[in-house]
């Protein structure tokens, strides 16, 4: 994760970078999990920070579209922000509680290749999210 965050999204739309997106960016670095834009919400405010919900989700969609933030869609169908390195890496996620791991795939990509290849794909991305439950999950779940 990077030790000093950026305002990309903010200078690529000739936005402001106000004191709440600054806020939003902060909380977001210093995180590991994924975590929702409501989740983003309720933190903030228990800290005694005041942005507005509206203004969260979108902080969000321009920080992911200036690639500052990965967004990844859970299998109930919400999406979770986290600020991730640059590089392209793929996600390993707790879902008890939001824990993630970046994870390098070169076999992921090896086959993906080799998938778009053998029925004369160019151009492939991809996607992958795996989900489960971290050790720490489990240990308290099991006590």
């Amino acid at each position: 994760m990077p030790a000093e965050t950026t305002p990309r999204a903010f200078a690529e739309q000739g936005r402001r970078d106000t004191r709440q997106r600054r806020v939003l960016r902060e909380h977001l670095a210093d995180t590991d999990a994924f975590v929702t834009a409501q989740q983003l919400f309720e933190d903030l405010r228990a800290r005694g920070d005041k942005v507005g919900l509206a203004t969260i989700y979108r902080t969000l969609q321009a920080m992911t579209e200036a690639g500052e933030v990965d967004t990844v869609r859970t299998v109930e169908g919400e999406n979770i922000y986290r600020m991730c390195g640059p590089r392209h890496h793929h996600h390993l996620v707790c879902r008890s509680c939001g824990r993630t791991v970046e994870l390098d795939g070169p076999s992921v990509e090896t086959w993906a290749a080799r998938a778009a290849d053998d029925h004369g794909f160019s151009d492939v991305t991809h996607i992958v999210e795996l989900f489960g439950v971290c050790s720490a999950c489990t240990e308290a779940r099991d006590r």
